[in-house]
């Protein structure tokens, strides 16, 4: 299929893009370009190749999870400015809070 300047100007009018003249002459032959590498690639010989999500393997760098020690419930709510029933209390956020 060949794209012409009339084909980039029916799809400029179907996006309503507002396109010159002369963009459509320089716009038709750089899709001819690219449609024809992309033919291109349709001809290389796949056999034996496996398909793949991602060119390169990729691992995970997380590391693994593990219990370890953290601060008592004791220790983190004495830092808090107020508390109230075991938690941080804080500044209503949404109008007609209670504040809890």
């Amino acid at each position: 299929m060949k794209i012409t300047e009339e084909t980039v100007s029916h799809v400029a009018r179907l996006a309503r893009l507002a396109m010159p003249e002369a963009e459509r002459s320089l716009l038709a032959p750089q899709l001819n370009d690219i449609l024809e590498y992309a033919a291109s690639l349709q001809q290389v010989d796949l056999e034996g190749v496996p398909p793949t999500s991602h060119p390169f393997e990729q691992t995970n760098v997380l590391r693994e999870d593990e219990v370890r020690p953290s601060l008592s419930r004791d220790a983190v709510l004495a830092n808090a400015p107020e508390t109230e029933d075991g938690q941080v209390r804080v500044p209503a956020v949404l109008e007609g809070g209670t504040g809890a």
